[in-house]
Formats: C-alpha cells, structure tokens, sequence
C-alpha cells in the first residue's frame, strides 16, 4: 500500500534491513521448531478424549475450534510465519473442519449430538466483506487519494505553519498533525511521510543534542497514539467496535461520531503530555528550527473532487447519529466516487494493504465460529465470570493486552482477546456496570493495544522511526515504558467515569 506514499523508501529501506537480516541469521531453523510445537499441541488438543476438557456438553466441532484458537494464539505469538498468513490458515481450516461444508470425513460417522453445530461456511466467507472491513477499505482508499492529490502535503504544510519556528513548538507541531493524519491514514504511511519531512530538520539540529532524538520519537509516539481517536485509526479501535455493536451480541450501537467524542479529547490529552515527556527527557539546544516542507498539491478537477469528497466522508462520520447514516455505509462513498471519476484506478486498488484485512478478517472468523458452535455459550457456564473481580477483569485484560501487544503484532492480540473478552463480558453486564461496563472492557483492550509501543518491534512506526539511526532502544523502551503507564491510567478512568455515570 505505500508505494505512492511520500516516505515510502524509509519502508522499503526497512523491509530491506530486515531481510537482510533474515538471511544473515538464516531462522529457518527456529521457524520449524516453532511451527512443530504449535502444530503438536494443537494436535494432542484436537485428539484428547472430550472428557478430559471438563465442560459439561462440550462437542466435537467445539473441541477442533479449541484446538484451532490455541493453534492460532501460538502461531500469532511465535510469529513463524506472517501474522496475515496464519489467519488466511486459520479460516481454511475453520472452512475444512467445523463448517457446514467441511471435508466429509469431519463430518460422518458420528451422531448430531456427538458432533454438535457446525458453523455456516458463508458466515465464515462473510467475515472478509465484513462492515468493518468495508470502513477499512474506505479508510484505505481516502488516504491513496489524499497522497495522489497531494492533500496530505497541503495539509502538513498548512497545519505546521501556526506552530513557528521555535524548537518546543515545532515538537508540538509534528506531534499534533502526526496523529492527526494517523486518525485517517495507515499509521505505517503516516510515519513515513512525517519521517520524510522530518528528515532535512533532524540532519539540521545538532549532533551532540537530544531535541533530535526527542523529535525523531515524536513520530512513532504520535502515530500510535492518534490512531486511538476514530474507529478506522488502528484495526483493534475497529475489531472492538464490531463486538460492541454486534446486533447478536452487546448491541451497543456505537457510532463514528460518538467513539470519537470520548476518545479524541483523551488522545489529545495523551498527545499533550507525550509532548511534556519528551521536552524533559530530550531538551533541545537549539532553539529555533526552520522548516521546509516540498511538495506541491494538485489544482486540477479531480484534486478537487478528492478536497470536496473528503471533507464530506469526515463529516459524516463524524455525525453519523444525527444523519442515520452507518459509518460503514459513508466508507463506501469515497470508494464510489473516487472508482466513478477515474482518482483511482486499477493500480491504485493493488496498494490496498490486503494483508491487514485478511488479518483482521480472521479474528472475526474465530469470533464467528466461537458463537455458531455454541463454544462461546460453554465458556461462559464453565468460566465463573460472575464471580470474578470487576477491576481485576478489565484492568488485568489491558495489562494482558499491552504486554502481548509489544511483541506481536496489535491486530493479532485484539483479535485474539476481543472476542472472549466479548463473551464474558455479556455474562457480567451487571458486575462489571460500576466499573463502566463492558466498553470499558473491550476498549480497553483496544487501548491497551494501541499503548504498547516499547520496542522496535512493537508498531511499524517504531521501527521506521528506529531505523533512521537517531534513536537508541533504551530511549525508546523508557518513553514506551511511560506513556504505556499514563494512557493506561488515564483511558481506564476516562473510560469508567463516563461509563459508570450512564454518558456512555
């Protein structure tokens, strides 16, 4: 997807390190260990006698999917293979074993009580044209606009401006429209395009002061960050939005609109204080920078048609209550317009970053088959939820979530999570009302993801920013470490104040 992206030679730059890398250390080894321990303990599950599971009326169908999520949480943690790949593996063997239209030899020989209900092969096939995956697509198809346009350079320019040229202010500039962009645009290409302007100012700065490192850091922290304040800024803000409004579930009917209403006030809040960290931790010696920001936006109809169309779909997200009008059915308008008016073309439809949807595409898949089988319904009898601690429920899954989310990838830990946290959650709606009930739960795990931001290996934005050299890990891990500790505390008590007093 970030080929027409300005700053897409840092990716590529990236992508080249890390094969490089690959090759040096040659992981073919660790690779097959990893994959022969996932596969063995999803196998001695799959071949256990049911009995030894201890849930009462556990079927066979339930016991492959078992076998099949751990199986997927090994394989998401190990990281023997892409992230993507294991859920595209993951939905064929969904199809193949538990669906209604699995290989024979999954299906006869057994009695229907024995084998239990399997899951519609089409409400597995569904999950890839899922609503959400739609809004996604939407999202995906504004910002390819934006760049061809070039609004987004328009936008840079525009917004950096009122910041002036003094060094604290230009720090707080760069943090402000680098989340920004992220609420609307792949987080990855948002990093880069901001690293590329970023670029000539950093080689400016001098070579033995910090402010560098500090706005070198402003970029990953930004993006991560910013993507918390709409629903298509980060995949696991748009995987706990599906289960909180699943019409079959929680059907909470959360908008656009109405998830950027409690989230943007506390990502600028965050941002703000990322800002305070960052000017203490790595003060500038220099105290005035000059910003030059090249690149020039387009004048002709179609740029036009992308300024006005734009505008339009943000809009309308952003008052989706009032107009009626689903945030997922307004996603489809730019695509439409765009499609009709020649901005996009075929090509353009093949930067589309297919992998994160089939990745999200998966999780739903597994959330799916829990529900379809009954295995959701077995969990909740068997797990006494009820007697469960509210705090210890919601703030212990974001600890999870953000210790998880450092290692691997923030769609997997959400996709993973999110659907049992879900079915829990459904079983203590009254346990867990004091506490901001289970939004509090399930967007917090979406938090807790988007937080996790120690590593390199964290978020695509880490490693971009890691790779122009400018920033040692251990100051990476000790902004992480702190605005993981402050967004945690901050979105748990934003998010069970409002809850507990019904404006949520």
């Amino acid at each position: 997807m970030y080929k027409i992206f300005k700053g897409f030679h840092l990716v590529e730059a990236y992508q080249e390190l890390k094969k490089a890398k690959r090759l040096a250390e040659d992981r073919t080894v660790s690779r097959v260990i990893k994959l022969i321990i996932a596969s063995s303990i999803a196998l001695v599950l799959w071949i256990l006698p049911i009995s030894a599971f201890g849930v009462e009326g556990l079927t066979l169908i339930e016991q492959r999917l078992i076998s099949i999520f751990v199986f997927a949480t090994l394989m998401w943690v190990f990281e023997a293979v892409p992230a993507w790949t294991t859920s595209v593996l993951i939905v064929v063997l969904l199809l193949l074993t538990v669906s209604d239209s699995s290989l024979w030899f999954f299906r006869q020989g057994y009695s229907p009580e024995e084998l239990g209900q399997t899951v519609k092969y089409k409400s597995i096939m569904h999950c890839f044209a899922d609503p959400i995956i739609m809004l996604f697509i939407g999202g995906f198809i504004l910002a390819i606009a934006a760049t061809k346009s070039g609004l987004d350079v328009l936008l840079a320019r525009v917004m950096l401006k009122p910041f002036g040229t003094q060094s604290r202010y230009v720090l707080l500039g760069f943090i402000l429209v680098t989340a920004f962009f992220s609420m609307f645009l792949s987080n990855t290409a948002t990093a880069a395009m901001m690293l590329t302007f970023l670029t000539p100012v950093l080689k400016a700065l001098p070579a033995d002061g910090k402010g560098k490192i500090g706005l070198a850091l402003a970029i990953p922290v930004a993006a991560n960050v910013g993507g918390m304040g709409t629903p298509i800024g980060t995949p696991p803000n748009a995987i706990a939005l599906k289960y909180l409004n699943d019409p079959e579930g929680l059907n909470m009917n959360i908008g656009f609109g109405e998830w950027m209403s409690f989230m943007m006030p506390y990502t600028i809040i965050v941002l703000f204080i990322a800002w305070f960290i960052l000017l203490r931790l790595f003060p500038f010696k220099q105290k005035t920078i000059q910003l030059q920001i090249e690149g020039e936006a387009q004048k002709d109809w179609r740029s036009i048609v992308v300024y006005i169309t734009f505008a339009i779909t943000v809009l309308l997200w952003m008052s989706d209550k009032f107009t009626g009008v689903n945030s997922n059915v307004v996603a489809m308008i730019p695509v439409a317009v765009f499609c009709i008016t020649g901005v996009i073309t075929k090509r353009d439809l093949e930067e589309i970053s297919w992998s994160v949807l089939w990745m999200v595409a998966g999780g739903f898949a597994l959330g799916v088959a829990l529900n379809e089988t009954g295995l959701a319904k077995h969990m909740i009898e068997a797990i006494p939820f009820n007697t469960w601690s509210p705090i210890v429920m919601i703030v212990g899954s974001g600890l999870i979530c953000y210790a998880m989310a450092n290692f691997i990838s923030h769609t997997a830990t959400a996709a993973l999570l999110v659907p049992i946290l879900a079915i829990a959650g459904i079983s203590m709606r009254d346990t867990l009302q004091p506490m901001g009930g289970v939004l509090t739960l399930l967007v917090g795990v979406a938090l807790g993801s988007s937080l996790a931001m120690v590593l390199p290996i964290s978020t695509p934005p880490n490693a971009l920013a890691h790779a122009t050299g400018m920033i040692k890990q251990k100051d990476m891990e000790k902004v992480g470490l702190i605005m993981g500790a402050i967004g945690l505390i901050l979105g748990y008590a934003m998010l069970i104040l409002l809850g507990s007093s019904g404006l949520l």
